[in-house]
């Protein structure tokens, strides 16, 4: 299978931007009082499956370095596109290792979800199991991600890459918190706090979309700069450096 580099990162973070827009969506009260219980649980459901296909389309850019170490003419020229590797030396592709099980957690809870008239026990199983894993799962992702671009791994990374990490730990430390206060109290039925909870799923979405958003500046930075690297690059102003 052949790719364009620039094409594939353009599509995850499309992809990306889909999926936290649909949890956004689905954690806003005035969408809920809209549409209702089950079409929002829907909601979430489809948000999460956006979530897998951009964090497995992530996971195979990552362990495909021909896919981002590209100048101004490779990442338009279709490179080849291998279905798996090994690079636990990798902090980037731990990451995207680590993320993509979490989306699949997400996929479990938000379809447990959709089931309705299950007891208390039956619930903290199903759904709040699966989402407590995801959000563990995106938390070690998010700090993976973090250490990529310190510095020491990512050789100068730019703002926008710093930003999208940060933002990223933000959202997963949010869907953690969200996690956390979803938990049903077997005595009373109830969620821990759910203003809490759907606090936490809004806000840590929108951290998500906007790292989401910023995956096309980060990579035309980071385009740019390996431009400049190159014997004979050019700079953004087609000037020879």
């Amino acid at each position: 299978m052949m790719v364009r580099p620039a094409a594939l990162n353009a599509v995850i973070a499309w992809i990306f931007i889909a999926g936290a827009a649909c949890f956004a969506l689905g954690a806003t009260p005035a969408y809920v009082d809209a549409v209702g219980g089950p079409a929002d649980s829907v909601t979430f459901f489809v948000g999460s499956i956006f979530f897998t296909v951009a964090s497995f389309s992530q996971l195979l850019q990552a362990q495909n370095p021909i896919l981002t170490d590209v100048d101004n003419t490779g990442q338009h020229a279709p490179q080849p596109l291998g279905l798996w590797a090994w690079r636990p030396r990798d902090l980037n592709w731990l990451a995207a290792c680590t993320q993509f099980p979490g989306t699949v957690f997400f996929n479990v809870s938000t379809l447990a979800a959709l089931i309705h008239n299950v007891t208390v026990a039956e619930e903290d199983r199903r759904v709040w199991r699966p989402d407590f894993f995801g959000s563990t799962l995106f938390l070690l992702a998010s700090g993976l991600g973090i250490l990529a671009v310190s510095g020491r791994i990512v050789a100068r990374p730019g703002p926008a890459a710093r930003s999208i990490a940060w933002l990223n730990m933000i959202g997963s430390v949010l869907f953690m918190a969200s996690a956390l206060a979803s938990y049903v109290l077997p005595g009373t039925g109830e969620m821990l706090a759910s203003q809490i909870s759907s606090a936490g799923t809004l806000l840590g979405a929108l951290c998500f979309l906007g790292g989401a958003a910023l995956m096309f500046t980060a990579w035309r930075s980071a385009v740019e700069s390996r431009q400049r690297d190159r014997p004979g690059g050019h700079g953004a102003d087609g000037a020879a450096t």
